[in-house]
C-alpha cells in the first residue's frame, strides 16, 4: 500500500490579526504583559476580535521584535517611539521618490 502525499500552502496576509497574545508574546519572545505595555504606549496596535481580544499579525510580530533589538540596544521606550517614526517617516519618502523617479 503506497501512501500519496500532497504538501498544502497557506498564505496568510501579513496585516491580518491572527494571533492571540499569547502566541504573539512567545513568537516575539517576550511576556504578554509587554506587549500590553507596548500597546499602552503606541507602540503596537493590535487588531480587536469582535469579542474585544487582541490579535496580532504578523507585521505586528515583526515590529515587536524590532522594539526588542531597539531596547537591548539601550534604548528606552521614548527613544524606540522615535526610531519607530523616523523609520515609518523614510519608508514614505522612498515610496515618494519611487513613485516620482
Amino acid at each position: 500500500m503506497s501512501v500519496r502525499r500532497e504538501r498544502i500552502e497557506v498564505s496568510i496576509d501579513s496585516d491580518r490579526g491572527v494571533f492571540m497574545i499569547s502566541v504573539a508574546a512567545e513568537l516575539a519572545h517576550m511576556h504578554p504583559q509587554t506587549l500590553r505595555v507596548y500597546e499602552a504606549r503606541g507602540l503596537i496596535q493590535p487588531k480587536r476580535s469582535p469579542k474585544n481580544t487582541r490579535l496580532y499579525s504578523q507585521r505586528d510580530v515583526e515590529r515587536l521584535r524590532r522594539i526588542q533589538q531597539l531596547t537591548a540596544e539601550g534604548l528606552n521606550l521614548a527613544g524606540v517611539e522615535r526610531v519607530l517614526t523616523l523609520e515609518r517617516r523614510l519608508r514614505e519618502l522612498e515610496r515618494g521618490a519611487d513613485a516620482a523617479g
